[in-house]
């Protein structure tokens, strides 16, 4: 029987897919009513500061491996082979920079939102822009993630496609406006144990009714589908190593560098050696996520070949191809529907409620409190809470977008974090490591950054020059002639020229090439309008990079050059232990780990102050 001609939701499905939005919403009614009961901005927004590493880095990877992943990654492999899994290299230095760059310098200054660090090094203008960047970005990928669940539900179940939304936005909405970000971190921790048992499950099913493990190899060896390393330098092609490996890299520092996302995580961390260790941590768990979507992309073509069924389900997405494979292997077990369909809805949900949450602090921190400093703490904890529940609504009219898009999920969703989170990480690297980079450069660089982003997405989106043709669907192993056959028609397509070939560009270089504008951009324009002086940058807002990597130069050489490892002379111990128990709204929080050698080479004052001081210099 054709799994598109019945809905395999059973009650025993119903109850399991019911427990997932019921326990998520207890966990929000847990928080909302221990500890502080959200009262203020600190609990609500920043947990406390008392998060450990093990639930910040499941939180780390579950606000990642949103739907999108979960349904395109399998997509993706079936379609076009598992050229795809290289990018699972970029994750080594993607989280170890992060580790060792970002969280040193981001923790220490103690923020609440990233952006704050754009006006300590820069000005209020570059903070407001890059809070205006961040928010874009993540409205729009908001729709992707709360669409991509609800169709799966539409199609296994046949309920109601905007019924779901609904439920999901709602249900989202309500226990992250509870529960503040203890709450999402702590539903993120259980909805990525669901995500993994879900995939695990269909994976599991899929192997036995494909024939077993060895049938399942054959038939994606002979299929072509396992790809070999694939060092082509070409940035017009879709998926090679240089794009995956190093693009991916970029990518990465977006997410994990400073996304505010996932930056507000590492501030809940009690102590930096936390936030630091809860990013090493995310890294085995990212590659276990990645190896399951693409082990379910090779069990789907061992099942069907290559061939596409999603017309079967009224779309023509290649992304439907997941939805069918599921209702394939799972009809006649209950209770696995509802499984994989709680698996959908946990990853959907641990995403865009970190989605809410850092949209309310960054909306407050950076766009309200800097207007309305009197502001009590009464007030502002329910103006978060209220800013949450606002943008809960907003997303869910994001989502009607999404199906007008072409795109498979996965591609859209990268292009996204590609065309908005490349100026954005572009930003934080010309203040962190060019200290000659001022406010005008800046906002130059982040202007031509963006840009040129979008006018190579766009552009690649009206001339559909991004995508990629697909693998012939075939299960058998192709002979010598084929393949010489498929190599001619391939070196004969006509290859793109002139702005057809700039629109061709990979999508996995949106990040590094923006990225590289606003840098390049931002440094040409400082020079001419006058680099900043030692003396004017705010201590602790530089990374020595280049005081790093030029260790073997004289001390003078390097001063000159502005590498220097320390921006303003080493404070005494009394003022050190003083400004460790300041924080931004001027309350105590002393430090429970000693000060790092990283720590005594720069002297790092809370934001308040160093704001004030830099208000007054100007």
């Amino acid at each position: 029987m054709d799994p598109s001609d019945q809905r395999l939701f059973t009650v025993v499905d119903y109850v399991i897919f019911a427990l997932l939005l019921a326990a998520s919403v207890g966990i929000g009614l847990y928080h909302a009513l221990s500890g502080g009961r959200q009262r203020t901005t600190q609990e609500f927004l920043m947990a406390d500061r008392s998060m450990h590493c093990i639930p910040v880095s499941l939180s780390l990877i579950a606000s990642f491996q949103s739907a999108v992943a979960i349904i395109g990654v399998p997509a993706e492999i079936y379609t076009h082979g598992t050229q795809y899994w290289f990018i699972g290299c970029a994750y080594i230095l993607g989280l170890f920079i992060p580790a060792h760059v970002f969280i040193p310098v981001l923790y220490r200054l103690r923020l609440s939102s990233a952006y704050q660090y754009l006006e300590l090094r820069f000005s209020k203008a570059v903070r407001i822009c890059g809070t205006l960047t961040f928010i874009f970005q993540m409205v729009i990928y908001m729709g992707i993630c709360v669409y991509t669940p609800a169709f799966a539900l539409n199609a296994v179940t046949g309920f109601e496609l905007w019924g779901a939304v609904l439920a999901m936005g709602l249900v989202c909405t309500l226990y992250t406006a509870l529960g503040g970000l203890k709450a999402v971190i702590w539903t993120d921790v259980f909805q990525t144990v669901v995500m993994f048992v879900g995939q695990l499950a269909v994976i599991v099913v899929g192997i036995q009714e494909t024939g077993g493990v060895s049938e399942v190899w054959r038939k994606v060896r002979e299929g072509n589908r396992i790809s070999g390393l694939d060092l082509n330098p070409d940035p017009t092609e879709r998926h090679t190593f240089w794009t995956l490996g190093v693009g991916g890299v970029f990518l990465m520092l977006s997410l994990y560098g400073v996304n505010q996302t996932q930056v507000q995580r590492y501030l809940s961390s009690r102590t930096e050696k936390e936030a630091v260790r809860s990013c090493y941590m995310v890294f085995p768990s990212l590659q276990l996520a990645l190896a399951l979507s693409c082990v379910m992309g090779l069990v789907m073509f061992a099942r069907y070949c290559g061939e596409d069924y999603s017309d079967k389900l009224g779309t023509s997405s290649k992304d439907a191809m997941v939805i069918y494979f599921v209702m394939d292997m799972l009809q006649g077990l209950p209770g696995l529907p509802g499984l994989f369909v709680a698996c959908l809805f946990s990853a959907a949900l641990s995403t865009i409620s970190s989605a809410f949450n850092s949209l309310a602090t960054v909306t407050l921190e950076d766009l309200i409190k800097p207007h309305f400093p009197a502001m009590t703490e009464a007030k502002a904890t329910l103006l978060s809470k209220g800013l949450a529940v606002s943008y809960g609504l907003m997303c869910l009219a994001m989502a009607y977008l999404t199906h007008l898009m072409g795109d498979s999920v996965l591609q859209v969703a990268l292009k996204i974090f590609g065309m908005v989170g490349g100026p954005n990480l572009g930003l934080f690297c010309l203040g962190m490591f060019f200290p000659w980079a001022n406010s005008t450069g800046a906002l130059a660089g982040l202007g031509a950054g963006l840009t040129v982003a979008f006018w190579v997405g766009i552009g690649s989106i009206v001339t559909r020059s991004s995508g990629a043709k697909a693998l012939p669907p075939s299960c058998r192993a192709s002979n010598l002639t084929e393949t010489i056959q498929t190599v001619l028609s391939n070196s004969t397509l006509s290859k793109p020229s002139g702005l057809e070939r700039f629109y061709s560009l990979s999508y996995m270089w949106y990040s590094a090439f923006s990225c590289l504008t606003v840098v390049i951009t931002g440094l040409v324009i400082s020079f001419l309008t006058g680099p900043m002086k030692e003396e004017d940058v705010t201590p602790g807002t530089v990374y020595p990079l280049f005081g790093n990597l030029l260790f073997f130069l004289p001390e003078h050489l390097k001063r000159k050059l502005c590498c220097v490892t320390s921006l303003r002379p080493t404070p005494t111990v009394q003022q050190r232990q003083q400004s460790q128990h300041k924080h931004i709204n001027g309350s105590a929080v002393p430090q429970e780990d000693e000060p790092s050698q990283a720590e005594t080479d720069t002297f790092l004052p809370d934001t308040h102050t160093a704001m004030v001081e830099r208000e007054t210099a100007l």
